[in-house]
């Protein structure tokens, strides 16, 4: 069975930053993506959809830009199941969900960052802080979804943290006993 991927690779051209796709969200976070419709479904809906499928693969043959977006949420997907673990309630993954969003993290191009094989590393300093301030919006947006969708009750999602030790292709954003 194949790995699902980004319908937004054939949904025309979009912006990109080296070879990712600078795809529009649903978000009051700030950074370049451009804004979605509201009705939409986004790329941060789609990551959500195929984590639990995708998560599975250890290999994810990439067939557009829109692609590597999708790469990137499920592997942040996977680094904040780990940090929810350790949440009692909804208010507190929505705290830890910020932290981890707002933390320090590579971007393609550096050294600690998993996936280098798959991206293009920016081209110059603009590049890189536009790049840097797309993945800081991804990565806010994502962690609150996710929050609210894991912690739909009182308690976690017993169907969402059965994949908090998974890992996408092997890989992990965090570095080794993170």
């Amino acid at each position: 069975m194949p790995a699902y991927h980004s319908s937004f690779n054939e949904k025309g051209k979009h912006l990109s930053i080296g070879n990712i796709a600078l795809l529009p969200i649903r978000t009051n976070f700030k950074g370049p993506a451009p804004k979605a419709d509201d009705k939409e479904q986004d790329v941060i809906d789609e990551a959500l959809y195929f984590f639990k499928a995708n998560v599975f693969f250890k290999n994810y043959e990439v067939k557009g830009e829109a692609d590597r977006v999708l790469m990137y949420l499920t592997l942040y997907t996977s680094e904040c199941l780990k940090k929810m673990t350790r949440c009692k309630t909804k208010n507190d993954a929505v705290k830890e969900m910020n932290t981890l969003g707002l933390g320090n993290f590579p971007i393609p191009g550096d050294p600690r960052f998993p996936l280098n094989a798959f991206y293009q590393k920016p081209k110059d300093k603009n590049e890189t802080d536009q790049l840097q301030q797309y993945f800081l919006q991804l990565r806010q947006e994502l962690g609150l979804r996710l929050a609210h969708k894991v912690f739909e009750a009182d308690k976690p999602s017993k169907w969402w943290m059965c994949f908090s030790k998974r890992k996408f292709m092997e890989k992990s954003l965090s570095a080794p006993g993170h």
